[in-house]
């Protein structure tokens, strides 16, 4: 997967098709450096390893991921990303857990014209 996406709105398509795929650094590509994200737990994380320590930890669990857009506004470089998403894993009894939300994501557009993830927010306004 080439980690230059040129429309922002391809982002949770590739976020989906890495992370279901199980490639860790395909989804890692798709971050800026320096990005950060709201777990699904609440806590905010920043930084290659910690990103890499929470979608490794999907992957894991047999993440499997459905995104579907909402929408995606641009402006000055930048663009709001609001998909609804499913993500099934196996929880710690080893029962499949499927929840649900709705992301406010973050992207910018690189110098390279890339448009890469800045800020990851899966719980939405929650």
């Amino acid at each position: 997967m080439s980690p230059v996406v040129t429309d922002p709105a391809q982002l949770p398509v590739r976020f989906q098709d890495a992370l279901n795929a199980g490639d860790v650094d395909g989804v890692l590509a798709l971050f800026a450096p320096g990005a950060g994200m709201r777990t699904v737990t609440g806590e905010h994380i920043t930084g290659t390893a910690a990103l890499r320590a929470e979608i490794g930890g999907t992957v894991a669990a047999r993440g499997r991921l459905t995104n579907v857009s909402r929408h995606a506004l641009v402006g000055a470089d930048t663009a709001l990303l609001v998909t609804a998403w499913t993500l099934e894993v196996d929880g710690p009894d080893g029962k499949r857990l499927a929840p649900t939300g709705t992301t406010a994501n973050i992207a910018r557009r690189d110098a390279d014209g890339g448009w890469r993830f800045t800020l990851l927010n899966p719980l939405g306004t929650a």
